[in-house]
């Protein structure tokens, strides 16, 4: 059997199976591609003799197995190849952290135009994961510094992981921090804070696809109304930027919660053209002026 053939078996079968697509791809088709091409380490940007080339016994095999498992268990195919690509590079992804995805991507790509006055010397991806973020971050600011934060030690490891992968040891470090309290000792500022914290509500988290679930909760769940964490960050943030700094923050669907409850917060929602929303936009003088009334 040829690649092409088999992606189009794979497929077939996702199709029929009532998969969930939110892992990097959102069709069956695009899954299937995923597992083959990243299993097989073929070349995305390649011409199409790729699909003409014959599978060994042992790789239909293995290829048979893991969609059996993303049919039967769920599971994500990121973490059943073990990388996942975010802004247009590859990372290492397992269980420790969820798998990279987030318009952030979009914003990255644009350097995130129009937020920033001047390129960023120092950047802080808060609540990093697997350290995608950040490392897009300092991909296309090739003079930036960049922390990365995260409270789990497991992500951090793997966070450490990709680093190494894109070669950027000497600008980009972790930080074991719970939000910033890792970060105090330091008194470190920053001219741009990026972060995809958890924001999902403990209600959200129940109704979610089991593919969710082989997810870390620690990356996805906030509290009650998954309000708590991006407020302590809005709460903190003023203190670790510049000046004439910006936080970027990713919320997802609770941004209405969080209008709701703080109608006049001056955030600026940023729109993308492949599709996204709940990615706001605040500089350190508006934080200011709101901070007091932020309750955490």
């Amino acid at each position: 059997m040829k690649v092409g053939e088999y992606i189009q078996e794979a497929a077939d079968q996702f199709e029929n199976a009532d998969l969930f697509y939110g892992h990097g791809t959102d069709n069956a088709a695009d899954e299937a591609l995923y597992l083959v091409f990243s299993y097989l380490r073929l070349d995305y940007t390649g011409d199409d003799s790729q699909f003409a080339r014959p599978l060994s016994e042992n790789e239909l095999v293995a290829l048979r197995d893991l969609a059996q498992r993303r049919i039967t268990e769920r599971v994500p195919v990121a973490y059943l190849v073990n990388e996942a690509w975010f802004a247009g590079l590859p990372f290492h992804s397992d269980s420790r952290a969820l798998v990279p995805r987030s318009p952030l991507a979009e914003l990255i790509l644009n350097h995130y135009e129009p937020l920033l006055d001047e390129l960023p010397q120092r950047v802080l991806d808060l609540c990093t994961g697997s350290g995608c973020i950040g490392i897009a971050t300092a991909a296309v600011f090739p003079q930036a510094e960049v922390d990365l934060a995260d409270i789990s030690v497991d992500a951090l490891a793997l966070a450490e992981q990709n680093i190494a992968r894109h070669q950027l040891q000497s600008r980009v470090r972790t930080v074991a921090s719970d939000l910033f309290d890792g970060l105090h000792e330091a008194k470190a500022t920053y001219d741009l804070i990026v972060s995809n914290p958890p924001y999902v509500s403990a209600e959200e988290v129940m109704g979610l696809p089991a593919e969710y679930g082989h997810e870390p909760s620690l990356g996805l769940l906030s509290d009650e109304d998954g309000l708590l964490i991006p407020l302590r960050i809005l709460r903190q943030a003023p203190d670790y930027l510049t000046e004439s700094g910006v936080l970027v923050m990713e919320v997802g669907y609770s941004w209405q919660a969080l209008m709701a409850r703080y109608p006049d917060l001056p955030v600026v929602w940023l729109e993308f053209e492949q599709g996204g929303e709940g990615v706001m936009a605040i500089g350190r003088d508006a934080l200011i002026r709101v901070q007091s009334m932020i309750r955490v």
